[in-house]
C-alpha cells in the first residue's frame, strides 16, 4: 500500500468536479437553443470566443449552457454557494435548485395555521372565473425543417406576463417549461383616418420551451391520402359529422317546404326578369287601350279631359285590387 501510495502519490486518481447529468432531454436543450435570441448568441460569441451551434446540436454541456456555467462559477468564487455548508454545490444541486425556484407556483406558500399545521395558504387576492385566453396554435417551422415537439406556442392577452404562463401551464395542466419568449404583436394604424378600416387583431404570442414532447394535430392539408381517409373514417365513426349536415338540410328543407317563394318574393334572376317583361307587357296593353279610347272619343266629338292622368288612374285601380286581394 505504501508503494502505491507513493508511485501514484504525485497523480490524481480521482475526479475534481463532480459529474453533471443532463436536467432535460436532448430534444428540450436542442429547442432551447434554437430560440436563443440574437442579441444572447452574439454576447455568448463575445464573450466565450466560441460559434453558435449547428441547427439540430445544442450548446448546453451536461445541461448547462454557457451563462449557467458561468454564473455558477462566478457565485462559487464570491463564496454564496457554500456559505454555511461543509462543501460548497455541485452543479446538479445548484441547477435544480434554481429551477425548482423559477418554476415555482407563485400566489401560493406553505404556512402554519392556528393549530399548528402546515398548510397552503393564497397570497394576494385570488381570481375567480378569469376571462383571460390561452390559444394553442401550430409552431413556426421552416420549409424543409421537422416540427419541434419540445416547444409550443400561445396567443395570450397584452397583460400576461411570463410568470403568469409559467404558473397557470403548471397550475392548470401539469406542463412544465424551460423557458419562454414572448413578443407583443400589435395592429397597425391607418395611415388616413377616413380610410376605411381593416380588422387586425392584437396579441402577445409567447413560445414556450417544453420538458416533455407534445406533438401538434397534424393538419388534413398535410396528410397523405390514406392517412386522411382514416382521419375522416374516425372522425364520421366518433362525431358523425356527415350525419349531422344531412339531418340539418333535411331539417331546413321541411321547415321551408311550406314557404311560397313565387313572386314579388322570387329572388332569382329568371323569377325578377320574368316580373319586368310582364309589368312592360301590361304598361304597353294599358297605353294603347287608352290610345284607342281618346281615338274614339275624337271620332265621336266628345271632350278629352286633360287634367287627370289615365295611367295614374289605372295603376292605382290595379294596386287596389291586388291589396283586396
Amino acid at each position: 500500500m505504501q508503494s502505491l501510495c507513493r508511485t501514484f502519490g504525485s497523480i490524481r486518481l480521482y475526479s475534481k468536479q463532480a459529474r453533471v447529468e443532463n436536467l432535460h432531454p436532448e430534444g428540450a436543450l436542442v429547442a432551447r437553443t434554437l430560440s436563443t435570441p440574437l442579441a444572447v448568441r452574439r454576447r455568448r460569441e463575445k464573450k466565450f470566443l466560441f460559434a453558435a451551434p449547428p441547427p439540430g446540436e445544442t450548446d448546453a454541456r451536461h445541461g448547462l449552457t454557457p451563462t449557467d456555467k458561468n454564473a455558477y462559477w462566478r457565485r462559487r468564487k464570491a463564496g454564496h454557494l457554500g456559505a454555511g455548508r461543509s462543501a460548497p454545490l455541485s452543479m446538479t444541486k445548484w441547477v435544480e435548485q434554481r429551477n425548482a425556484r423559477r418554476s415555482r407556483l407563485r400566489g401560493v406558500r406553505l404556512a402554519a395555521n392556528k393549530q399548528g399545521q402546515k398548510e397552503t395558504q393564497v397570497i394576494g387576492q385570488p381570481i375567480y372565473l378569469p376571462n383571460i385566453t390561452f390559444r394553442l396554435v401550430r409552431n413556426y417551422t421552416p420549409p424543409g425543417e421537422p416540427y419541434n415537439p419540445y416547444e409550443a406556442t400561445f396567443r395570450v392577452p397584452h397583460s400576461v406576463t411570463k410568470t403568469d404562463i409559467r404558473s397557470y401551464l403548471l397550475a392548470v395542466y401539469g406542463v412544465k417549461t424551460t423557458y419562454i419568449r414572448t413578443d407583443n404583436y400589435f395592429a397597425p394604424e391607418p395611415n388616413n383616418p377616413r380610410d376605411e378600416k381593416k380588422s387586425y387583431k392584437s396579441y402577445k404570442r409567447a413560445v414556450v420551451g417544453l420538458v416533455d414532447p407534445f406533438y401538434y394535430p397534424h393538419r388534413v392539408e398535410d396528410m397523405a391520402e390514406k392517412e386522411r381517409a382514416e382521419y375522416d373514417e374516425w372522425l364520421e365513426t366518433n362525431f358523425q359529422i356527415k350525419q349531422h349536415r344531412i339531418a340539418r338540410k333535411v331539417e331546413l328543407l321541411r321547415l321551408t317546404k311550406d314557404v311560397s317563394l313565387k313572386a314579388p318574393y322570387a329572388t332569382k334572376r329568371s323569377h325578377i326578369l320574368r316580373l319586368v317583361a310582364e309589368r312592360k307587357q301590361k304598361r304597353e296593353g294599358l297605353v294603347s287601350q287608352i290610345a284607342d279610347e281618346w281615338k274614339d272619343m275624337r271620332e265621336k266629338g266628345e271632350e278629352i279631359a286633360w287634367g287627370e292622368n289615365p295611367l295614374q288612374r289605372s295603376s292605382t285601380e290595379d294596386a287596389v285590387k291586388e291589396t283586396s286581394s
